[in-house]
């Protein structure tokens, strides 16, 4: 028989830094889950995105037990950090970040974010990247 859900949550946390601290400890304690059964595999399996910020797909059973996926780094985060700007634009339609996006610099970003992604084919999640891209007010190249 399946385990039954108890919750499912999404945490924003800095690689390889999760503590007992807010927000892990006060949002795992809340369902009575041990957090040291998250934090030490979490922060080992986060150790080579240190300090970037990635997203934790936890669920929760109802026998205190838990599972957790890590996705990586969001891709406007990836974007502004390729590009060096420090926010994407307020209105993408009618004003445009000064500088734009190569090629080669989409498909970087495009293969970092394959695992992540429900595409197989890399033009697929250059699409997608692409896409972001455009509602950041960044244009892509060619």
């Amino acid at each position: 028989m399946a385990k039954q859900v108890k919750a499912n949550l999404k945490m924003k946390i800095r690689g390889g830094q999760a503590s007992a601290a807010p927000p892990v400890g006060s949002t795992l304690g809340q369902y009575g889950v041990n957090m040291m059964d998250f934090i030490n595999p979490f922060n080992d399996a986060t150790k080579d995105m240190q300090g970037k910020m990635v997203t934790a797909h936890i669920t929760i059973y109802d026998d205190r037990s838990m599972t957790f996926r890590v996705v990586g780094v969001p891709t406007d985060d990836l974007i502004r950090e390729k590009l060096g700007i420090q926010k994407g634009s307020g209105r993408p339609n009618t004003e445009k970040v000064e500088k734009k996006l190569s090629q080669q610099q989409l498909t970087e970003i495009a293969e970092a974010k394959a695992e992540d992604m429900n595409a197989e084919d890399v033009e697929s999640i250059k699409k997608m990247v692409a896409g972001t891209a455009r509602s950041m007010g960044v244009e892509v190249e060619g």
